[in-house]
C-alpha cells in the first residue's frame, strides 16, 4: 500500500484552489467540469475516492448570494436602472459566478478533505 503526502489544511486548500492534487500538487484533480479523475495522473494518490457532495455547491450559493444581493442594492440604490435590465443582469451574473466559482471550491474542498485524511464516507 503506498503511501500518499498530506500537507497542512492551508496548503491543502489552495493547491485545491488550483485545482491541483493536493498530495503531488502537480496533477489536475479534475477530468472534467466538476468529475475527479480516479486518480492523479501525476503521482497516482487516489483523489476520485473523496467525495464533496454538497459543501462545494453550498459555499458557492453563499459566496454569490453575498456577492450579488449588496451589489443589486447599492446599484438600485443609487442608479435605479430599468427593471428589465435588472432582470437580465442580475440573473446572469448570479449564474456567471456560479459557475465560475463551483470548480474552485470544489477543488479546495477536495484539498481540506484529503488533509483531513477523509473521503466523504464517514459515518
Amino acid at each position: 500500500m503506498t503511501i500518499f503526502p498530506r500537507y497542512g489544511k492551508k496548503r491543502s486548500i489552495l493547491t485545491g484552489f488550483k485545482r491541483k492534487c493536493p498530495s503531488c500538487e502537480q496533477g489536475k484533480i479534475f477530468s472534467g467540469y466538476l468529475k475527479l479523475e480516479n486518480e492523479c495522473p501525476n503521482c497516482t494518490a487516489p483523489i476520485g475516492e473523496i467525495r464533496a457532495d454538497d459543501f462545494p455547491p453550498y459555499l458557492t450559493i453563499f459566496i454569490v448570494g453575498h456577492i450579488i444581493v449588496p451589489a443589486l442594492l447599492l446599484v438600485e440604490i443609487y442608479y435605479h436602472p430599468p427593471a428589465m435590465a435588472q432582470m437580465i443582469i442580475w440573473p446572469s451574473l448570479a449564474v456567471v459566478l456560479s459557475l465560475s466559482l463551483l470548480p474552485i471550491l470544489k477543488g479546495a474542498v477536495v484539498g481540506f478533505m484529503w488533509s483531513l485524511g477523509l473521503k466523504g464516507d464517514e459515518q
